[in-house]
């Protein structure tokens, strides 16, 4: 079903239109080459790829803009990424693969990576047009590497479009740290009660042990007088955090309970 769908974008009658500078047409090429490591042989997907629906204003030919493959490559994205978080981090969650994913994909974590392949000096658009809004230029930037994702996938096929987004979106970002255990625990609590609209967890000593210097604290967390989870530490925070980890994997457990 999926490629099937994705086929659906192979069918188009595209032509290459004369508005496009030749100069910068050999250097996209150039570029998706350099990238891949195949040499484009319709060179139409790229060029569309390359093209903000502002320079549509400026063209004698009825050229199309990168929108459509923006949307197919936001998908083929998304897929890629999850896949590889799946198989690469089989210890993590779903909420942190789910918060990773997001990290990945987001449209200001691939304004960062279009930028540092100098995607903007190969678009075409209206300069006037982004020079009245210059901030809309990560925008654009970030679409048209979601274009190019598409274009390699529809002319190399989903190996090649899988090695580009592994190479140059997910790994520089696994690479920078994007993906690591999330160890506030009181945090993750807190946000799992605000999404589901019940009270906040309240934190409360149960114990105190030990002489001054050197004390162990004992803290239990409860939500609407009932206790979820009971932790210890050298000092309250610490404390708090295992009471509310303890917490986290109770609610864990209950809902694999009810899943099941």
């Amino acid at each position: 079903m999926f490629k099937r769908f994705f086929n659906l974008f192979r069918k188009q009658n595209l032509t290459i239109s004369d508005d496009f500078d030749k100069i910068k047409k050999e250097k996209i090429l150039a570029k998706i080459e350099n990238l891949t490591g195949l040499k484009p042989s319709k060179e139409e997907y790229f060029l569309k790829a390359f093209t903000h629906r502002s320079f549509l204003e400026l063209a004698r030919d009825n050229i199309k803009s990168n929108e459509r493959l923006e949307f197919l490559g936001d998908s083929i994205l998304g897929k890629i990424t999850a896949e590889f978080l799946f198989h690469n981090f089989p210890d993590a969650d779903e909420g942190l693969l789910t918060k990773t994913r997001s990290q990945i994909v987001n449209k200001n974590s691939l304004e960062i990576i279009g930028f540092n392949l100098n995607l903007q000096d190969l678009i075409f658009l209206n300069n006037k047009y982004l020079s009245v809004e210059k901030k809309k230029m990560g925008n654009v930037v970030a679409d048209c590497l979601e274009a190019i994702i598409a274009a390699i996938y529809l002319e190399f096929g989903e190996k090649i479009a899988m090695k580009f987004v592994e190479d140059f979106i997910i790994m520089p970002q696994i690479s920078s740290g994007v993906i690591k255990d999330d160890k506030n625990y009181k945090g993750q609590l807190l946000e799992y009660f605000h999404a589901n609209k019940l009270s906040q967890p309240v934190y409360k000593v149960i114990e105190q042990t030990g002489p001054q210097h050197n004390k162990t604290y004992k803290i239990r967390v409860d939500v609407n007088e009932n206790i979820y989870g009971i932790g210890s530490g050298p000092n309250k925070k610490t404390a708090e955090q295992e009471a509310a980890k303890e917490a986290l994997l109770l609610i864990k457990k209950n809902k694999i309970l009810k899943e099941s």
